[in-house]
């Protein structure tokens, strides 16, 4: 995929084309820690890793919803707007968490765009996300992300 930046009128004209796939990134123990103090979801299957490893997936495991919101981090390192200033989250119009994430995975985002809406002020796009964790067939997060991005 080319790290070109791109104008809303190529993303427009390669609808239900993959656009871009980001570089791999970790999440480690550190980083799953962080999100469950932040969040105060200390459930053992993310942070105890001695409990975790008799438990379901062998190890612990990063919140689903730590995945989602590293999504903005994965589009910035995959996607670059030549003619926006910003874009923001507007919300999701469907989300799985497919599988696991044990802590030290590397994961990437696939970003296909499926819908683009010019309003007012504005241009949505949907688009289309796939996370998929390295060493695994089955990815972990499937997503219809809508942003919004502002010229």
């Amino acid at each position: 995929m080319s790290t070109t930046p791109l104008r809303i009128q190529d993303i427009e004209a390669r609808l239900g084309q993959e656009l871009a796939v980001s570089p791999w990134y970790e999440v480690p123990q550190q980083r799953i820690d962080a999100f469950a103090e932040a969040t105060e979801d200390r459930q053992w299957i993310h942070v105890d890793p001695e409990r975790a490893r008799s438990g379901p997936f062998g190890s612990t495991v990063a919140h689903g919803f730590l995945t989602l919101s590293l999504l903005p981090r994965l589009a910035a390192d995959a996607l670059a707007l030549a003619d926006r200033k910003m874009g923001v989250n507007y919300g999701l119009d469907r989300l799985r968490f497919t599988a696991p994430v044990p802590a030290g995975s590397r994961i990437r985002a696939r970003f296909t765009p499926a819908r683009c809406e010019k309003l007012q002020g504005c241009t949505q796009v949907t688009w289309s996300v796939v996370v998929e964790r390295e060493s695994s067939e089955k990815p972990c997060l499937i997503a219809s992300w809508l942003v919004r991005y502002y010229g």
